[in-house]
């Protein structure tokens, strides 16, 4: 390898008529405003496609001849003044959060993330995480939340795929050369990088900073590429979720522990931290050692002060999509970390990685430690905030199921940013710009109704048109490379109908995903798309992991599907799924099919970015749709259940699916009065976008993330902070004095005052207690009533809760009076138990001590 001794970085020359160009390219706003991005096709188009809509690439390679030329071209000057007046707009308008809590707009929120899926030129995303990653920076941005976000900056990305003749999934990575993408090296004064160390085993281990700007909010990329490092080291942050075991430790650590000490480095110390997804829970542990070397705190102090601040998001829905690292390789690279930095034994320091208090663990899962420093944890669906309390029930022993403290928050997607332009041209004339501006007002999205019938069906055709024509090209250029013949190639020309019911399947391919299920009845399938009178097709497009065979088995089946003489002009399988082709996916597909094996689907948001494009949803009951469903807009499989015999329960889906085709989903597309529009059909289509539109984005979930934890998360963490941590440490002894004295915490007695074993509807059942607190006061703690009908006493939310009032008497030090009622709304055979909780203001649920009596 040549060995280069200096380096120097070439960037675009531009008239002065074209410098707005600059900034604008360097804003990631271009991404979801429809205008910049006509103007860097106006400015060359062939080359937008070529450099794979990098506007930073294109003003590096577009020729000086065309530069000049279009300085002088008054058209393109206005457009371009036109855009540069929009940004500059955007990023100085009064957000929705400044008016609404008219506070300090300085970043006081991290959000970190190990893939941010921002545009396609930025290969820094695998799948649906990263996506929804980007798109919570584009509403936060939108909203003006203070928020600044961390992440690595990956040399490869995730893998380039490609398929053999015979359909098997190959890998390819490509390099990307960051001088040449929307960002910019963060330099000191003197014009040099900014660079961070990190204590690694026997070495220190360095990285560098990238800036995006995401609008209004700041994204920073670490990179250990830097000649500081040896080659290995220079390796970590080269491919994302690339490596073994190890080098996934690495990254974390980078990112958790990197990405704290970064931001304070450019000055910035966040009061919140939010972890998406377990990858940089290490970040809670460089939190606590800040303040134990600044703040004069114990670990203790410092890690009860910092779970009132963190939170913590979870993706997965099952325990193998958690990051799980022996205890040997933590202790290679935290040993010396926890004894010297934290004072921390090993016994101590291997609980933070573990729920399971009541034996010692041997690995440490960073789910569980992310639960255990954060106190806001959620889950991103309803159905998964379920899920979730089912997977880590055995960490809140003596807790009832629907009170574990696993909150959720139903993902969403940033709507500009997947709506089509022609979609987007249609709804601003009908709906006005408020649907940008305020994409969850359901007021706006009523406005539906206003747009005539052939205006909605005219603009969706269109989309459907170009998607079957982008398929045709990429179809056409995988058969060349693959090396298939003439006549294959020219046959790629015909494959799918513009005219035909399409349905658009796109996701990883895991095998819970089910991406074959479909094809289970081959003849039945064929009776469907090859009926000549009401065709239908589809289009489907995803890559499998690397290690995963059992996925690219999937892939090959689905390839091979597409080239049986039946098929080969219905099914489709497009290489290399990434944001471009799913844009193209989700814009033009009738219907988007999505049939996982429930409840394995933690969210899901590729569905929703149909509903805006006119598309149609047609689900298993899991993730999202669970919620989102009904009859008016879109089709269910099955009615949400959960069998042990997995091929017994494939084998119903897949009839199921058949049969909702043919009887209700492929008549009513094709189901035409004389004015050939599907009256029918687009009255669903404007039923799931008035409906769904409002709810499944992300400006409502980031507005919900702000006002159920960023706010609370916030406001607590100042109140600590207060009188030099006097608050913060007080709070830690009180926490220390309740537990030391929880054992002597118990029930006297307990009776009901009446004596009565059967009392009226609207009257109510009242209860007597008598406790004993020991050295706590009724200021400490809550005295409840448990109740709920007998015979349901174990199911999930069926069971309610009763303060009781404390009753101040004369009696003996500790013991203590409470009195509580029943309201008696409904007849049946009731039981009831009573409990003793800790209270205290600062307590974000009373669980999270670990302590409960029950009578």
């Amino acid at each position: 390898m040549v060995n280069f001794k200096g380096t120097f970085n070439v960037v675009p020359s531009l008239p002065k008529q074209l410098e707005p160009l600059r900034e604008i390219a360097n804003n990631i706003y271009w991404a979801w405003n429809t205008d910049a991005v006509k103007l860097f096709r106006r400015l060359d188009s062939e080359l937008w496609e070529e450099t794979h809509h990098n506007p930073v690439m294109m003003l590096g390679h577009i020729s000086q001849e065309r530069l000049e030329e279009v300085a002088h071209d008054d058209g393109f000057v206005a457009h371009l003044n036109r855009v540069y007046l929009q940004l500059n707009v955007y990023l100085q308008e009064v957000t929705w959060y400044q008016k609404k809590y008219q506070g300090d707009d300085q970043p006081y929120i991290a959000y970190f993330s190990a893939e941010f899926g921002l545009t396609e030129c930025l290969q820094i995303y695998s799948g649906g995480l990263g996506i929804l990653a980007g798109d919570h920076l584009k509403s936060a941005s939108d909203l003006g939340i203070p928020l600044v976000a961390i992440g690595l900056c990956y040399k490869e990305g995730y893998f380039q795929q490609y398929l053999t003749s015979d359909g098997w999934q190959q890998e390819r990575y490509e390099i990307t050369d960051f001088y040449n993408q929307p960002m910019t090296l963060v330099l000191n004064d003197d014009g040099t990088p900014i660079k961070i160390e990190l204590s690694f085993p026997g070495r220190k281990v360095f990285f560098q900073i990238w800036k995006i700007e995401v609008g209004r909010v700041p994204l920073f990329l670490l990179d250990t590429n830097i000649s500081e490092n040896s080659d290995e080291d220079k390796q970590i942050t080269r491919s994302l979720y690339g490596g073994g075991i190890e080098t996934r430790i690495q990254q974390e650590i980078v990112l958790g522990v990197g990405g704290v000490r970064a931001l304070r480095a450019l000055g910035i110390q966040p009061f919140v931290c939010h972890m998406n997804e377990g990858h940089s829970a290490f970040l809670a542990l460089e939190r606590i050692k800040y303040m134990m070397e600044n703040n004069n705190l114990s670990f203790e102090e410092a890690k009860e002060i910092g779970f009132y601040s963190n939170i913590f998001t979870t993706h997965t829905p099952v325990p193998a999509g958690i990051d799980i690292f022996p205890n040997e390789l933590v202790e290679k690279y935290f040993g010396k970390y926890y004894r010297n930095e934290l004072k921390l034994s090993d016994k101590d320091f291997y609980k933070l990685g573990t729920i399971i208090k009541d034996k010692n663990p041997t690995n440490f899962n960073m789910a569980h430690m992310a639960m255990n420093m954060a106190g806001f944890v959620n889950g991103v669906s309803k159905l998964h905030g379920e899920v979730s309390k089912k997977m880590w029930v055995d960490g809140f022993k003596e807790i009832p199921f629907d009170e574990i403290p696993i909150d959720y928050v139903t993902n969403g997607i940033h709507t500009r940013t997947h709506l089509s332009n022609e979609m987007y041209d249609l709804l601003y004339r009908y709906l006005g710009e408020k649907f940008i501006q305020d994409p969850q007002s359901k007021e706006v999205w009523s406005k539906i109704e206003d747009i005539p019938d052939e205006e909605l069906w005219r603009t969706h055709e269109r989309r459907r048109e170009r998607l079957v024509a982008f398929a045709r090209r990429n179809l056409k250029k995988q058969i060349i490379d693959s090396g298939g013949s003439n006549s294959i190639i020219h046959g790629a020309k015909e494959v799918l109908d513009p005219t035909a019911l399409t349905i658009g399947f796109a996701r990883r391919f895991a095998t819970y995903k089910r991406a074959t299920l479909l094809f289970r009845d081959k003849e039945r399938l064929a009776s469907i798309l090859c009926n000549p009178d009401m065709p239908v097709q589809l289009i489907i497009a995803g890559k499998a992991h690397p290690k995963d065979d059992a996925g690219k088995e999937l892939i090959q089946e689905v390839v091979q599907m597409s080239k049986d003489e039946h098929f080969r002009k219905k099914i489709v399988f497009l290489e290399n799924y990434d944001m471009n082709t799913a844009r193209y996916m989700v814009e033009g597909c009738d219907v988007w099919l999505n049939n996982p094996r429930r409840p394995l689907e933690a969210s899901g948001t590729s569905g929703m970015k149909v509903i805006a494009n006119g598309g149609l949803n047609f689900s298993v009951l899991d993730g999202w749709w669970d919620e989102g469903y009904d009859h008016e807009v879109g089709w269910k499989i099955g009615n949400g259940e959960e069998l042990d015999d997995q091929d017994y329960q494939d084998e119903v889906e897949s009839r199921l699916i058949y049969e909702v085709l043919e009887k209700e989903i492929v008549s009513t597309f094709y189901h035409r009065g004389d004015d050939k529009l599907p009256r029918n059909w687009i009255e669903m289509m404007k039923s799931s976008m008035k409906k769904l539109g409002p709810v499944f984005n992300t400006n409502r979930m980031v507005e919900e993330y702000t006002q159920k934890f960023y706010i609370q998360a916030h406001k607590r963490r100042k109140s600590l902070m207060e009188n030099d941590w006097k608050e913060g440490k007080e709070f830690t002894e009180w926490k220390k004095k309740l537990i030391n004295n929880w054992e002597n915490v118990k029930f006297i007695s307990y009776a009901s005052e009446s004596g009565k074993d059967e009392v009226k509807v609207g009257t109510n059942y009242s209860i007597n207690a008598e406790v004993d607190l020991g050295q706590l006061t009724p200021n400490d703690i809550e005295v409840q009533i448990y109740y709920g009908k007998v015979d349901s006493r174990d199911e999930a939310h069926s069971n309610s809760i009763a303060n009781m009032e404390y009753i101040p008497n004369g009696n003996k030090i500790g013991v203590f009076k409470y009195k509580g009622e029943i309201t008696c709304k409904s007849s049946g055979n009731f039981g009831f138990t009573l409990r003793i909780l800790p209270k205290h203001p600062l307590l974000i649920n009373p669980f999270e001590l670990g302590v409960i009596r029950w009578a």
